[in-house]
């Protein structure tokens, strides 16, 4: 890629040099062109030593850097960022180093962020997303305690609230988010049974296919009772041709992208503001729903909602 203030592109390079081979000084076609007599000659003579390929755009870096910090400190720094999850200010003391240098190195080599890091192991994450729509979809249950009428602690006061939530129960809220597009289905219901588990996938399907994506080829979900024996649950995946897939016991990063989705749940709809009934926090998810889906901008897809990845987002056709 040509730097911003680049006169000629590849293109224009070929132009050139089409024109200095017809006969034209060099130099009148530089001052066309509105670059330099050594830039027009540069491009000419790497025409000729190396034909077409060598108009392409090349690297700036040099060839060697002789003040690199040496590989054994590089490596004592990545040690000490995944092991102990320090940071480059205590980095640079313990090995005599400047802080800015040990942030190139931590950048370098991809762990100048601990979110990208798994911190039990100190691996750096590998993000991956399906080729297309429907392989796999995520699901998972996350459970809220009910909000009592009137509100609970965060409208009435931690004292005042802590006496109405007993005995109010939880809401288990049924997410599934497809891999690939980002599209999220979500459902508020009072438990995680077989049957519940079953009826909710049915009707995720039902919704993924009416946004464009026609099949479900994968179901990924953690190690619960009701996706590992539900007879139901492997009733609707045999009826919808999907292959049911469970994560790593204890390993709830195999399904990151619906519990991240549950963080998002979380923050922008059920503790987004003090709800004053459980009846109206149910009411607003589906609003959460569809902006989540149509309008938020989602930083794994450059900015674009979900919506903007499946083939029916109009839907104009089934």
């Amino acid at each position: 890629m040509s730097h911003r203030n680049a006169r000629l592109t590849v293109h224009g390079r070929r132009i050139l040099v089409e024109r200095v081979l017809a006969g034209r000084p060099v130099a009148h076609v530089a001052a066309e062109m509105g670059i330099s007599r050594p830039t027009a000659h540069k491009w000419v003579r790497r025409w000729r030593a190396e034909g077409d390929a060598g108009l392409a755009d090349r690297s700036s870096r040099p060839r060697t850097i002789p003040h690199r910090t040496a590989a054994d400190v590089e490596e004592g720094v990545c040690d000490l960022r995944r092991t102990r999850k320090l940071g480059p200010a205590r980095i640079g003391p313990i090995l005599g180093l400047p802080s800015s240098t040990v942030h190139r190195i931590l950048t370098r080599h991809r762990l100048n962020r601990l979110a990208w890091i798994d911190r039990p192991t100190g691996q750096v994450i590998r993000r991956h997303e399906r080729e297309r729509p429907g392989e796999p979809v995520h699901i998972d249950v996350k459970k809220l305690g009910r909000i009592p009428n009137g509100g609970g602690h965060k409208t009435l006061g931690r004292q005042a609230g802590r006496a109405t939530r007993s005995a109010m129960g939880f809401d288990h809220v049924h997410s599934a988010i497809d891999d690939h597009s980002r599209l999220a289905y979500s459902e508020i219901h009072p438990d995680e049974k077989v049957a519940t588990c079953a009826g909710f996938l049915t009707r995720a399907a039902a919704f993924f296919h009416s946004h464009g994506i026609p099949r479900i080829e994968r179901v990924l979900t953690d190690n619960a009772w009701p996706y590992r024996k539900g007879l139901a649950w492997k009733a609707v995946l045999a009826e919808l041709r999907a292959t049911g897939k469970l994560t790593r016991a204890y390993r709830p990063q195999t399904n990151g992208k619906v519990e991240r989705f549950n963080r998002t749940l979380l923050d922008a709809w059920a503790y987004l503001r003090p709800y004053t009934s459980n009846n109206e926090r149910t009411a607003a998810l589906t609003d959460f729903l569809h902006t989540y889906n149509h309008h938020r901008c989602h930083t794994a897809l450059d900015g674009h909602p979900p919506i903007s990845r499946v083939n029916n987002a109009a839907g104009q056709y089934t």
